[in-house]
């Protein structure tokens, strides 16, 4: 219990959420944003990558992250690794706006809200990314 200190906790949980998500993606069509995540990787990329190639690579990273996380290994890198993910997370509100609003910019879709979330989580991983404590 010593070890579960406040930054200690909100790793493990964002390192869950990571570990959950991204283990979703692994399945074909059990990730409810799995569509928007292949949509919005086609277009990143310039179609250069194959569906099933950016979607496999998306879950290894949000796994990986998440396992990195939950065991307190390499934070600062994973933190990092973790907020530069999370900016392309946002990427469908501008690329795809009908599918994230139902009416702009203040009514989101339920992929919307499930974009939205990670203003959560980027708050959170800045504050990891403090030293000082929380």
């Amino acid at each position: 219990m010593k070890n579960l200190t406040k930054p200690n906790l909100l790793a493990l949980s964002i390192g869950l959420v990571y570990l959950w998500f991204g283990t979703l993606k692994f399945f074909p069509s059990l990730s409810p944003a799995e569509n928007l995540a292949k949509n919005t990787l086609h277009e990143l990329s310039f179609g250069l990558f194959s569906d099933t190639f950016s979607i496999i690579s998306l879950a290894i990273l949000e796994v990986g992250i998440g396992i990195f996380l939950i065991l307190n290994l390499y934070r600062k890198v994973v933190v990092g690794a973790a907020l530069f993910h999370m900016v392309f997370t946002f990427a469908p509100l501008i690329l795809f706006p009908s599918e994230s609003f139902k009416e702009l910019p203040f009514v989101p879709t339920l992929l919307g809200q499930y974009i939205g979330k990670n203003f959560v989580i980027v708050a959170a991983l800045i504050t990891l990314s403090k030293k000082e404590k929380i």
